[in-house]
Order: structure tokens, then C-alpha cells, then sequence
């Protein structure tokens, strides 16, 4: 609390910037790329306090964006894929997060897994139809 800005970490940083833009109680919160800059532990308690906000009912509503699957917290219901600006698919998270939308979102074959609510991706071995 006593220290500046300037000389906190980036994940002690981006708490402080959630912190700050939670203060005015806005309806809607919009992330760009929250986590980017932040270890894997940084990353993973952004994504835990993201969960608490997506199932607190007075909670703005939050849009992410992100390039990462894996920084889709628990908790959020919908998805929307972009390619060149151009919606590749969009929807509820279980029907849209898909091997063949992800896919088609990058530009190359891609395996996505469900590990609960949490989701990661590779690169396929096979090409995908």
C-alpha cells in the first residue's frame, strides 16, 4: 500500500489496475490481454479473481480478449473467434470452443482440450477437416 506504482511487480501492477477500474463500480469491464507480461503464477491468480468476478451476480459483465485459450477463466460463458475481422464463430464456450473453430481462427491445425472449465490448445499432428 505504501509503495509506488513504479516499483511493484507486473502481476502486484495488474492487480492494482483491476483494483483501480473495479473502483468506479462500471457496468462493463473490458480486458485486452490482461495477462500478457505475467508468469505463470501471475497468470493464474488473474485467472482466479476473473472466476470470482464472472460468478459474482453484481459483478460487471467483462469482456477478454485474448490469443490464449488457456487464459479463458472458469466461470465465462461465451466465446467469439476472429480472423482478419472476420467472426470465425461465436456462442456459448462448450459448443464454439472446438479443434476445427480454433483451427480455422489461426490458420492451422489445432487440438483443443477441457480440463474442467479450463481449456489448452496444441498444434495438430493431422490436419483437420
Amino acid at each position: 500500500m505504501e509503495r509506488r506504482f513504479a516499483t511493484l511487480s507486473e502481476g502486484e501492477r495488474k492487480r492494482v489496475q483491476l483494483a483501480r477500474a473495479l473502483m468506479t463500480d462500471p457496468e462493463l469491464l473490458m480486458l485486452d490481454e490482461p495477462a500478457a507480461g505475467l508468469d505463470l503464477g501471475g497468470r493464474e491468480a488473474l485467472l482466479r479473481t476473473l472466476s470470482r468476478l464472472a460468478d459474482d451476480d453484481q459483478a460487471p459483465a467483462i469482456v477478454l480478449v485474448s490469443h490464449h485459450v488457456e487464459e479463458v477463466p472458469a466461470g465465462f460463458t461465451h466465446v467469439l473467434m476472429l480472423r482478419d475481422g472476420e467472426i470465425v464463430s461465436a456462442g456459448p464456450i462448450p459448443e464454439v470452443m472446438r479443434s476445427a473453430n480454433l483451427s480455422v481462427c489461426f490458420g492451422l491445425p489445432l487440438r483443443i482440450y477441457r480440463h474442467g472449465s479450463r481449456y489448452t490448445a496444441r498444434a495438430s499432428l493431422v490436419r483437420l477437416p
